[in-house]
C-alpha cells in the first residue's frame, strides 16, 4: 500500500470512531495501533488519554511535534447529513463525516508522512519526530497540549490545523471571562425591599461596553463581546433576582497576560462600585473541569494566549523554502481561530506554525470533508518540514 492509500485509510478509520470530548477512547486506541503498524519506536498514552508516538533519527538533533486533537464537536441530527458522519464515505473526491476537516485528516497526513519519511531515508536524519492526537481541545485549546509538552519537550511544534496547506505563524487568542453582580432576594411585588443583580448588571454591562480592546496591526482587534447572560433563581416567578451572571468572549493580542486583559475592567468596576454604594460586582475568569475517558480530570482557567511570529524568522523561512522547492506555494498567514499553539507559542514560546489540509471554514459544520487531494498533499508537506528542520 502506498502513502496515498495509506493516509486515505487511517483518515477513514479515524472518522469512523465517534469521539466527541471525553470520550475520545475508541479513536485513541485505533491511533495507538495505527501508529505502531506504521512503524513507530515508541507509542504511549498519557494520563489525559492523549497519543504520542515517537519516530527516532540515528543522529543527535531537533525534535518536531506534529499536533493534532482527535476529539470533535457533536453532531447534533445525522439525518440532516447527505452523507453518513461517521462512515467516512468517499463521493467525487472527498471523505465525509465528522472530524474530517477538524481535524483527523491532519493526523492521519502527519502519522503517514513522519512513517513515509524514516523509512524513506532509514531514519539517518538528525533528531525525532512526534505525532499527538489530542483530547478535549474542542473545550480546552491548548490546556491537554501541556501535559505533551512535558513529556516531549520539543523544539518545534507543526500544528495541523485546516489551513488549505498554507503556512501559519500566528494567532489570536481567546478568554471567557465572567462578571458577576450580587443583589438581595424578595418578593417581587414589593421590590424596594431587596436589591435586583439584573438591574446593577444592565449598568455595569452599558459601562463595559465603553472599553475599547487594544488593536494588532497583523492579528487585528481584541475584541470583548458580551455572549451569555442568567440569572437566579430562575425561573424567577415573583422573585427578584438575587445574582447575575454576564459571559464574555475576549479575543487576545500578542503580549497580553491575564492581569492585563482583566485590569482595565476592574477599574471600572470599582469606579462603579464607588459610585453605588449597593452595587456589589466581581470579575473572573471561567474554569472549565470536564472528565477525560480516562477517568482523570482536565482542568484550568478559560485563557488561551495568542501568538505571532516573523514570517522572517530562520525556520519559519526553511520550512517555507522547502515547499516551495517541493512544488507547493503556501502563503504565510495567521489563523483566525484558536489552536492548540496558545500553549506551545503563547504559553511556552516554542517555535511552532500551523500547517493542515482542508479548508478552515469546514470544521464544526454540517456535512463536513476533506479533499483526497489536500491529504494527499498533506502528507508530501509535513514531510517537507521533516526535510527542512531535521538534516
Amino acid at each position: 500500500m502506498n502513502q496515498n492509500e495509506k493516509v486515505v485509510e487511517l483518515c477513514q478509520k479515524l472518522v469512523s470512531q465517534q469521539s466527541y470530548s471525553g470520550q475520545e477512547n475508541r479513536v485513541a486506541k485505533v491511533l495507538e495501533e495505527s501508529l505502531k503498524a506504521l512503524g513507530f519506536d515508541e507509542v504511549k498514552v498519557d494520563a489525559y488519554g492523549n497519543v504520542i508516538g515517537c519516530i527516532k533519527g540515528k543522529r543527535p538533533g531537533k525534535k518536531i511535534l506534529f499536533d493534532g486533537h482527535i476529539d470533535t464537536v457533536p453532531v447534533i441530527d445525522e439525518t440532516e447529513w447527505i452523507h453518513p458522519p461517521f462512515k467516512a464515505e468517499i463521493h467525487e473526491g472527498k471523505v465525509y463525516g465528522r472530524g474530517t476537516s477538524d481535524m483527523k485528516g491532519a493526523v492521519a497526513a502527519m502519522a503517514v508522512a513522519a512513517s513515509a519519511f524514516a523509512q524513506e531515508c532509514d531514519k539517518d536524519f538528525a533528531g525525532e519526530i512526534y505525532v499527538d492526537g489530542v483530547v478535549h481541545e474542542e473545550c480546552f485549546e491548548g490546556v491537554g497540549a501541556r501535559l505533551i509538552d512535558q513529556a516531549v519537550q520539543p523544539d518545534y511544534v507543526v500544528i495541523g490545523e485546516a489551513s488549505q496547506l498554507n503556512m501559519k505563524i500566528g494567532q489570536r487568542g481567546r478568554a471567557e471571562i465572567v462578571v458577576e453582580t450580587f443583589g438581595k432576594s424578595c418578593h417581587s411585588a414589593n421590590p424596594e425591599k431587596g436589591i435586583n443583580a439584573v438591574y446593577k448588571m444592565a449598568k455595569v454591562i452599558e459601562a463595559i461596553q465603553t472599553l475599547i480592546p487594544p488593536h494588532h496591526d497583523i492579528l487585528g482587534d481584541g475584541i470583548l463581546e458580551l455572549t451569555d447572560i442568567k440569572s437566579s433563581p430562575y425561573p424567577g416567578a415573583s422573585v427578584v433576582p438575587a445574582y447575575c451572571r454576564a459571559t464574555y468572549d475576549r479575543r487576545l493580542l500578542v503580549n497580553e497576560t491575564k492581569e492585563s486583559v482583566l485590569e482595565p475592567i476592574q477599574n471600572l468596576l470599582d469606579q462603579l462600585m464607588k459610585e453605588d454604594p449597593q452595587l456589589d460586582v466581581k470579575v473572573s475568569y471561567a474554569v472549565g473541569k470536564e472528565k477525560c475517558y480516562t477517568g482523570n480530570t482536565i482542568e484550568g482557567e478559560r485563557f488561551f494566549p495568542g501568538w505571532l511570529f516573523d514570517s522572517n524568522e530562520e525556520f519559519v523561512q526553511k520550512v517555507y523554502k522547502r515547499l516551495k522547492e517541493k512544488g507547493f506555494d503556501p502563503m504565510i498567514t495567521q489563523y483566525n481561530f484558536c489552536t492548540n499553539g496558545s500553549h506551545y507559542a503563547g504559553e511556552a514560546g516554542i517555535k511552532t506554525i500551523g500547517l493542515g489540509p482542508s479548508l478552515e471554514n469546514l470544521a464544526h459544520t454540517r456535512n463536513e470533508y476533506i479533499e483526497v487531494e489536500q491529504l494527499e498533499k498533506a502528507v508530501e508537506c509535513y514531510k517537507g518540514v521533516m526535510e527542512a528542520l531535521l538534516q
